[in-house]
């Protein structure tokens, strides 16, 4: 697409949603603000407040191990594929962002466990990690988990009614400050938790279902068409150019919009989404990453001559096209069918072992008194 030509199927709104990233992590920061303030929560309106500190406490320890173990996990095997050369086919696929997440081996044996522990640090560090590029948000979620726990450590006396205000008031203050990769999802998502269990607001919703179907519904609608506010050259097409327009007026000044909207539309979808019961069936239906997809799409492939031509003159860089239509056609499907199968049996077997290894920690750093009989799945 450009300034002259129409779009893609994949570069309209709504469809574009499938394949664009951002509004996945402000999805993450809203779950995580959502999932690590429930229980907390729960037990602060009850007046179980003990509880309440005591369930942050140790929440906040073992954060520091649910995030980091799976990531040193997931880190090692890709390394280990890395150096067999599994994503040597990739390194010519004809896709620009397929070949700069696909890293490359080591020049030796040695100086492969160097990267391997070297990545192992710069994925907190920096945020970089060459075997796996989408642990940077690693960093910026657990910053959000933090900011939750201290945010909870500080209102867990407070009445329900005035701390959903106060948090009301902490999302405003992140969607002024700029933070939009995090900052203000999290609130959103600490917002939500307290309006679900709040009893008020389940009788009003109750009481007023048309409202509710009709809300939460335009909530949605309106929320992936923020999600799909393009990162580049929104003015290239009216509706985002529109958008463009409209941030211009909503949005604080001097700030990414491609941020701003993705944020804002993940914030409008889970909202629709919590107050709607038809919507939390279907996307909680069970049938509702990478390089066997790029040796499949890429592999049947042959790279185009290289170099200089019969005259002297440089070639272009050869990239390997996508295979048949046909094998596209029926590889993407079976890819995605693979990938859940392999993230089923990560749940099975992986982070279970995770949350034993983070519970042993605890057991041995924790005092007598404070420790608890099984892990805790979420927390």
């Amino acid at each position: 697409m450009s300034d002259k030509l129409p779009p893609t199927l994949f570069q309209l709104p709504f469809i574009r949603c499938l394949v664009m990233g951002r509004a996945s992590v402000a999805i993450f920061a809203l779950v995580t603000g959502y999932v690590n303030s429930l229980g907390p929560l729960k037990r602060s309106r009850a007046g179980n407040v003990d509880a309440a500190l005591s369930g942050i406490a140790k929440s906040a320890f073992r954060r520091f191990g649910r995030f980091m173990i799976p990531a040193m996990v997931a880190t090692t095997l890709s390394w280990l594929t890395c150096q067999f050369g599994a994503y040597n086919v990739a390194h010519f696929a004809d896709s620009q962002w397929i070949r700069d997440t696909s890293p490359v081996p080591s020049s030796s044996f040695a100086g492969a466990f160097y990267d391997l522990f070297r990545n192992l640090g710069t994925t907190w560090i920096d945020g970089f990690n060459t075997y796996d590029r989408i642990q940077w948000t690693l960093t910026y979620l657990l910053y959000g988990s933090m900011m939750t726990y201290l945010s909870l450590f500080a209102l867990v006396y407070v009445k329900p009614r005035w701390r959903m205000a106060i948090v009301a008031g902490m999302f405003y203050f992140k969607w002024k400050s700029g933070d939009a990769l995090v900052g203000f999802n999290i609130f959103c998502g600490m917002f939500l938790a307290e309006a679900s269990i709040d009893p008020d607001v389940a009788s009003f919703v109750a009481a007023h279902p048309y409202l509710q179907a009709i809300g939460s519904a335009t909530l949605i609608i309106l929320g992936l068409f923020c999600c799909s506010y393009p990162e580049e050259n929104p003015e290239w097409a009216r509706w985002s150019a529109k958008l463009l327009d409209l941030g211009h007026w909503i949005f604080p000044h001097n700030v990414e919009f491609a941020r701003y909207y993705p944020g804002m539309g993940a914030d409008m979808v889970a909202t629709g989404i919590m107050f709607n019961a038809t919507a939390k069936t279907i996307l909680s239906h069970r049938f509702l990453c990478w390089m066997v997809l790029t040796w499949v799409l890429f592999g049947s492939s042959v790279r185009p001559p290289q170099g200089n031509d019969q005259n002297g003159n440089q070639l272009p860089p050869g990239w390997l096209p996508l295979a048949n239509p046909w094998i596209v056609t029926f590889a993407i499907p079976l890819f995605y069918a693979f990938v859940y199968r392999v993230a089923g049996l990560w749940a099975q077997y992986v982070d279970p072992w995770c949350t034993n290894v983070t519970q042993r920690f605890e057991n041995m750093v924790f005092r007598e008194d404070a420790k608890v009989d099984k892990p805790l799945l979420l927390s």
